[in-house]
């Protein structure tokens, strides 16, 4: 599970995150750039049109300044059951994404994670803080605070405007 480097962080780049290996990863070494974070899923309804919209995203961006960072997630339904090996071979195998896939985490709960603590902290409105499903998204600036938002439902590329705002594009 995800570990804070203090108590009270400022921003995502202030919080440690396992990656899917088990290592330990500073989110301080993506200062600068945009960040989509996204609770993922292998086995969700939403998984294949997710996974290529976001693979598409990532390949028109990644070298304007955006990484994506997706958290598997099994809170939803159990559909992400696998251990991170079986979660990183799919998703690489099938969809040969190239952005990070991270360790397994809760992204509600008492065993929030972290980084979902902090991304949740913000004014979402209607039905609170909890996540609702997979495939829920937070965009981060550069300065690593989120600044929106986005339903499980939300297809990634509905949001290229937003992200392309954010890369001063």
């Amino acid at each position: 599970m995800a570990t804070e480097i203090n108590k009270n962080p400022e921003s995502v780049y202030d919080i440690t995150v396992k990656n899917a290996m088990g290592k330990d990863v500073d989110l301080d070494i993506y200062k600068g750039k945009v960040l989509l974070i996204v609770n993922v899923a292998s086995k969700c309804g939403m998984t294949n049109s997710n996974y290529t919209e976001l693979n598409q995203l990532y390949e028109k961006y990644k070298d304007q300044g955006l990484e994506i960072l997706a958290f598997p997630c099994n809170q939803f339904g159990e559909e992400e059951p696998g251990s991170s090996g079986q979660i990183l071979e799919f998703v690489c195998t099938r969809f040969k994404s190239e952005f990070p896939i991270f360790d397994k985490i809760e992204v509600n709960g008492e065993n929030t994670a972290p980084l979902y603590k902090f991304l949740k902290s913000g004014k979402w409105g209607i039905i609170g803080d909890d996540v609702q499903w997979n495939f829920a998204k937070f965009l981060v600036s550069k300065d690593g605070l989120a600044v929106d938002r986005y339903y499980p439902t939300t297809s990634p590329l509905t949001i290229e405007r937003d992200v392309r705002k954010l890369l001063g594009l």
